[in-house]
């Protein structure tokens, strides 16, 4: 498909705080297709932050009671035969189901409509061939405290997508957490393995932290406590902090200690780093392998 105009994208790395703009001033209609569990996180941030109900139409063929209580507030569910264009539609249904899905958004997919996807491995152009030639997308990867408003979502714009709908589609997706965008689509498989998997790393830590404290003697009731509660507390300090990851480490590491010994094997050059390296890389092959 040729472009004859440059993508309007965001300079790498800029950010969009979670309160960075209200939604009561949205205009035009938003859909969201699919209302699982990122699609339900989304839509809560939405209402949330002031989105009016009677502007947002959901698609979702297995509606939760959540989902369907929404409608006495004047939300549209699953229409039948209706045609409007949209300001923005999300995609939020699982990969393997977009064949099939992509075809409901025909009559909402309008000239100035900008699509976001949060669909894991399906790219920019597998989006373009999908949808109306000339669409505004935007590829964005989330990850899973956006269920709490602590997530965080990297997103790339295709070459359609204008500056007035880069900012909408950045409202939108802030409304579960921080927004950063990329200019490089290649740069997403990497995405998708440091942030969009990283919360998998996070909770193993945790698990793996409370099955050492087991085998060092404690109770298991106990060693699972303490390892939730300082993998947690670490994080909050760590986001709230304007300090370095590296920094934080060192300011409760004192030398010849019981953290010096510790990180003495964790740090060893076969130790946690490398290990995470090497699950990383694993993560972004198989991100590449799953996009084709």
């Amino acid at each position: 498909m040729k472009r004859a105009k440059k993508p309007a994208k965001r300079p790498a790395g800029k950010r969009t705080k979670a309160s960075a703009k209200p939604l009561s001033r949205f205009a035009g209609r938003l859909v969201l297709l699919g209302a699982g569990k990122m699609g339900s996180a989304m839509l809560e941030g939405w209402l949330a932050r002031g989105l009016d109900p009677r502007k947002l139409t959901v698609l979702e063929p297995q509606p939760a009671k959540s989902v369907e209580a929404l409608t006495r507030r004047g939300v549209v569910l699953n229409p039948k035969g209706k045609s409007l264009n949209a300001s923005a539609i999300v995609i939020a249904v699982k990969p393997q189901s977009t064949p099939e899905a992509v075809w409901t958004l025909e009559p909402f997919v309008g000239a100035s409509t900008v699509v976001v996807s949060i669909m894991a491995g399906r790219t920019l152009g597998f989006l373009e061939e999908a949808l109306p030639p000339g669409t505004a997308i935007v590829r964005a990867m989330p990850n899973t405290p956006a269920a709490i408003g602590r997530g965080i979502t990297v997103a790339c714009p295709n070459a359609e997508v204008s500056a007035r709908q880069c900012a909408l589609a950045s409202d939108l997706l802030a409304a579960t957490g921080t927004v950063e965008w990329i200019g490089d689509e290649a740069l997403m498989d990497a995405v998708t393995a440091a942030s969009g998997s990283g919360p998998a790393y996070v909770f193993l830590l945790a698990e793996a932290l409370a099955q050492a404290g087991i085998a060092a003697g404690l109770p298991a009731e106990l060693a699972a406590k303490l390892a939730r509660e300082t993998v947690a507390g670490s994080g909050e300090l760590l986001h709230r902090s304007e300090l370095d990851a590296a920094v934080l480490r060192q300011n409760v590491t004192s030398p010849g200690g019981t953290t010096a010994a510790a990180l003495e094997v964790l740090m060893d050059k076969d130790g946690l780093t490398a290990l995470m390296t090497k699950a990383v890389a694993a993560a972004t092959k198989r991100s590449r392998e799953l996009a084709g």
